[in-house]
This record gives C-alpha cells, structure tokens and sequence, in this order.
C-alpha cells in the first residue's frame, strides 16, 4: 500500500505550498482517482509519488518503507508512470519502443524481450501497431503504447498522469473501458479533471483543490459533492 503523511511541497522560489498537509492512503485494490482543476496541485502530487520531487515536509511510504529511502531503480521497478506527454520515441516503433527498457535496464535478451512484448500487445489488442511508428498511429492507440510499455517492467503501481487530455469523447470511452480490464494486471493510480472518466474507471480517490485535499473516499461521493457545489 502507498500511504502518503503529513506531506507538504513548495517549489523553490516559491512564497506558498503547492501542496498542504496531505494524509491518504492508496489501497492497492483499487483505481484510484487524484482529482482537482488545473493547479490544483495533482501533478506535484504524482510526482512526489514517484520520487521526481522530494517532499519539503512529510513522506511517502511503500509498503511502510519511506521511498525516500528506496533507490531510483528500484523504486521505478514498483511505480511505473506514463506521463501527459506519453514520451515515445518518434524514430523507434512500436516494438522498439516496448523493448528499450527491459533490454538495456534490465538486460532480457533481444529475443526475449520481444516476445514479452509481443505477448503485451496482443494481450491490450494493438499487436497489429508492433512495427509502426508512433506518428503512425492514433492518440488512443500512442496511449495504450505508452501504458503496455510501462507495464513490460510490471511495476505494482502504475501512476497517468491525464491519461485523457489528448483523446476525444468516444476515444476516452473506449479507453475507459480497456483500462478497467488492466486492473488486474496493476493498479492503477489516475490524475485527472475529468469527472466522467473518473466516475467510469475508478473506486476511490480524493479531491485537490489549491493543493489542499478537500474530501476522500468512495468516487461517486466525490464527484456529487463537486457536481452540487458548482
């Protein structure tokens, strides 16, 4: 379990905390949401989670182990994160961009690699894009990429950041639904403002509103506490 206490963070030059005292806890049997409008403070938050910023105040423990204390490679074999900007890399395919990492970071031979990675796109049907390039396909289809790469290291958490900032009503659906089947393969931790897709995908979650965590709890409470306020 991913418990986060006492947890503050201001950034350097800054006069105020873009976050404030959070407590939560992030069970491991769910998808769980981190909700809030932009500047909310939800991607300050992932990235304390996953070690890309150190806390000013408070930490974040694994398992009840401070990551803090837990070395980078390590800690990226257990939190995996796919980023807003999905950072494939645009002159290596599909299959190329699957088995970058488990190759040279982990050293499975070439072979190996690709047959696991071969197996994960069939597995998220998208075998079909192994030897295209990521110009060559969809935002939907760059996302699902980017999460079947991440999962190749099979990390126990797996942290998007908007996960639907670049895909269309129908895409966002389609992509809501192939998520929810992956619970079973990680879980799955979601920052995100968009409400639907949260009601859709997640169990639990918390509010972030100017880095204060405003509410936690069961995702639909969340959401109609939001809906009646505006």
């Amino acid at each position: 379990m991913i418990e986060i206490h006492d947890l503050s963070y201001k950034y350097p030059g800054s006069k105020v905390n873009a976050l404030h005292d959070i407590n939560v806890k992030l069970p491991p049997e769910h998808v769980f949401a981190i909700l809030g409008h932009s500047g909310s403070g939800k991607t300050t938050l992932l990235n304390c989670i996953a070690q890309f910023l150190r806390p000013t105040i408070g930490k974040v423990t694994i398992d009840g182990q401070n990551i803090a204390t837990i070395d980078k490679k390590t800690i990226h074999s257990i939190v995996g994160v796919v980023f807003q900007k999905l950072n494939l890399f645009p002159h290596l395919t599909v299959m190329k961009n699957m088995t970058l990492a488990p190759i040279n970071a982990l050293g499975i031979p070439e072979k190996q690699a690709q047959k696991s990675a071969m197996e994960m796109l069939e597995k998220l049907s998208i075998a079909d894009l192994a030897q295209r390039y990521p110009l060559q396909i969809s935002g939907g289809q760059a996302q699902r990429v980017a999460i079947a790469r991440a999962l190749m290291l099979q990390p126990r958490y797996m942290l998007l950041d908007e996960p639907t900032s670049a895909l269309d009503s129908q895409t966002t659906s389609d992509f809501a639904e192939w998520l929810t089947e992956l619970q079973e393969e990680t879980c799955f931790i979601i920052v995100t403002h968009d409400l639907p897709f949260a009601q859709q995908v997640a169990s639990h979650g918390i509010f972030l509103q100017d880095g204060v965590m405003k509410t936690e709890g069961n995702i639909q409470e969340i959401i109609d506490q939001q809906t009646a306020s505006v």
